[in-house]
């Protein structure tokens, strides 16, 4: 078996896009991957273009050798926009394997580690403590055991400080108002510095959060020393990082408490399960970073059933999202993903269908502080 050909496909989904790769072979056997580089896609198309070169041609049983091929191959090794299109195609060469030999991904893994994959769904922060109170309620009638919302800000402005006092009050509010059994998860997605994040950090302990989701900016990992110093919550950490390498400082030094790994951005199941081993070694546990599409659910699933170190997934998009698309997702009840007896990820693209959804130009979310200056959003 050969690589035929490998394309790309920007896929409008009605409030962004989304990119998925389809490597054929010569044997009629396809795989599906997805890229995670939101808001780049077409920076990142136009690289898969030209891996597509390196890959014709090669058998795509060799993950490893074809993932240090595409990496390193241009001697400038992987970051963000090479290690999104590098993640996608890897994700469809599993894909490619498990349907050759009519097995699901997750026994290429090693085998089923749960029967069921448990996952956190997102709830709307910006508004009053009591609108999030009765979504995160709702959430909980359908299933939910997770509950998930982010740091809230005001319209495009976000003032730290603020920002802080309400959500240490929207953790007091949910914490009374749903019980001991519902873990809460606060996503502060970088916008705090410091000293804002150890005041924030520190106020929240007492309503026992599952963890802190992206405390610091993602750029400088040594930060994170000054900060563990300084709180005891769990900290979930990672959707930023692009490869194994990005990982190190973190694990090495038992930083983190949950590894935030993103499939279709770190370098792909290929590099994720490497990440997910060096965790396990330090007893930090895996929680996939899954803002995506089908293909990243699905992918992320694979690797959620089949590691020991396994937490939770995030699943802000239930499956059944782009059905023309994809026909064939996995599927979801009462909070877990349930594990697919499809050979290959589970799930099916529908090629001609995704020309129908083409790419739309969209970009990203901006906030500001009050006297203008940039913020993460």
């Amino acid at each position: 078996m050969r690589i035929s050909d490998v394309k790309v496909f920007p896929v409008w989904g009605g409030s962004r896009n989304y990119l998925f790769v389809k490597v054929e072979t010569d044997e009629g056997i396809y795989g599906i991957g997805e890229s995670g580089l939101t808001w780049s896609e077409q920076a990142v198309k136009e690289i898969v273009h030209a891996l597509r070169d390196r890959l014709v041609g090669q058998d795509p049983v060799r993950r490893e050798h074809l993932w240090q091929v595409m990496f390193r191959g241009s001697f400038f090794p992987g970051a963000h926009a090479l290690s999104a299109a590098v993640s996608a195609i890897d994700i469809a060469l599993w894909d490619i394997q498990g349907k050759a030999l009519g097995v699901p991904v997750y026994e290429l893994l090693g085998g089923l580690c749960r029967d069921k994959a448990v996952c956190y769904t997102h709830c709307g922060g910006d508004g009053p403590s009591g609108a999030l109170v009765d979504q995160a309620r709702s959430r909980m009638e359908d299933g939910w055991k997770f509950i998930r919302w982010g740091l809230p800000h005001e319209g495009s402005v976000l003032e730290p400080t603020r920002a802080v006092r309400t959500g240490i009050a929207q953790f007091e509010a949910l914490r009374e108002a749903l019980g001991d059994d519902v873990e809460l998860i606060c996503d502060v997605h970088t916008r705090l510095d410091p000293p804002d994040a150890i005041a924030f950090c520190r106020a929240a302990e007492p309503y026992r959060p599952f963890f802190i989701e992206d405390p610091l900016r993602s750029e400088n990992k040594s930060s994170y020393r000054m900060l563990r110093q300084h709180v005891a919550v769990p900290l979930g950490v990672g959707e930023h990082f692009t490869s194994k390498w990005e990982f190190r400082e973190l694990i090495e030094e038992d930083l983190i408490n949950y590894a935030r790994t993103d499939l279709c951005l770190v370098g792909g199941l290929t590099e994720a399960r490497k990440v997910a081993g060096w965790c396990e070694t330090h007893y930090i546990d895996l929680a996939p970073h899954n803002p995506l599409g089908p293909v990243s659910t699905a992918a992320c699933l694979h690797l959620s059933l089949a590691s020991s170190n396994f937490a939770v997934q995030e699943l802000p998009r239930l499956p059944g999202m782009l059905p023309e698309v994809f026909p064939v997702q996995v599927e979801w009840e009462e909070g877990y993903l349930l594990p697919p007896d499809r050979p290959g990820l589970g799930v099916e693209f529908d090629e001609e269908a995704a020309k129908r959804f083409p790419y739309q130009p969209a970009r990203g979310h901006m906030l500001q502080r009050e006297d203008g200056s940039f913020t993460n959003w």
